[in-house]
Formats: structure tokens, C-alpha cells, sequence
């Protein structure tokens, strides 16, 4: 059965499409609530949001595979991106990183044998005061130390 966005997502695109001035000008939100409404953007989705929009699949594939905030495979409940630009690298952001790696037993990109987290390192989440940082799904979390990171993923279960 070939992908399809529910009736109230639908209802959600066509509100979406008309707030622009032009269909295409929609992409990165049309593509947000396909993500939110399959999971991830895999092949299928790629292809269902390219004939919705009116666009090639590779020019969709090539607006997914630019943005961090797209996820081309399915992903973990919990998607851990932590922020590895300038700030947040001055102020630990690798040690953040290498300490999630060992905490969890994966790499970036990786996701739990539990599907419970998955781990990736991201660009700018525009928090530089409060660096380092991450973002847990929609939700940031500033200023972190490995005491900070414990509660934060023991509160995840």
C-alpha cells in the first residue's frame, strides 16, 4: 500500500500550501508534517511529497538530505541531536558528544537495540549562551555537565 497523509493532515497540507505565494515555497513544511506523519522521509515518502508538490523526487531527496531536521530512516524515540558548532564546541560539545556514544553503546546515527535513542550531531540550534547543548526531540537542554545528561536520560525511560 503506497503512502498517503491521513485526512487531517491533508487538510493541514492545503492550509500550508496556502499560505505561500507559490507551492514550492511550502517544501520544508510540507515535508515536516510528512515526517510527522510517517516517521521518517524514506523513498516513499520522498516520492508521495514530490507528486503533492509538484517537483521532482531528487529535488525533494535534495532538500531532505540538506537539512539536519529531516530523517531519512526511522529514528529513535527519543532523537538526541547534539549542537557542534562553534559555541557549543568551545565549551564541550565533542566531550558531550563521546560521552552519549559510551552512555548509550552507539555512534552518531545509530539508534538503541531498544529504538528508545538515537544519537547525531547537528549544526547550529542557535542556543550559543547556553552552550553546550542538545535538543531531545523538540525540547533543548542547556549548559550540560554529565550529571545534567543522567537525569536527563534516566527521566526518558
Amino acid at each position: 500500500m503506497a503512502l498517503e497523509f491521513s485526512p487531517e493532515t491533508l487538510k493541514e497540507f492545503a492550509a500550508t500550501v496556502a499560505r505561500y505565494p507559490k507551492k514550492e515555497a511550502a517544501m520544508l513544511p510540507v515535508l515536516y508534517l510528512a515526517q510527522r506523519e510517517f516517521g521518517h522521509l524514506g523513498p516513499e515518502a520522498i516520492e508521495y511529497v514530490a507528486k503533492l508538490m509538484d517537483q521532482a523526487p531528487a529535488r525533494v531527496q535534495g532538500v531532505v538530505s540538506f537539512y539536519t531536521m529531516y530523517n531519512m530512516k526511522p529514528i529513535g524515540r527519543h532523537h538526541i541531536q547534539v549542537c557542534r558548532t562553534l559555541s557549543c564546541a568551545l565549551r564541550g560539545a565533542e566531550e558531550v558528544t563521546e560521552y552519549l556514544r559510551k552512555k548509550l553503546g552507539i555512534d552518531c546515527g545509530q539508534t538503541t537495540p531498544d529504538g528508545r535513542f538515537t544519537l547525531s550531531e547537528v549544526e547550529c540550534l542557535a542556543s550559543c549562551g547556553t552552550a553546550p547543548m542538545m535538543q531531545v526531540n523538540d525540547d533543548y537542554y542547556e549548559n550540560l555537565t554529565e550529571e545534567k545528561i543522567n537525569q536527563i536520560l534516566d527521566a526518558m525511560k
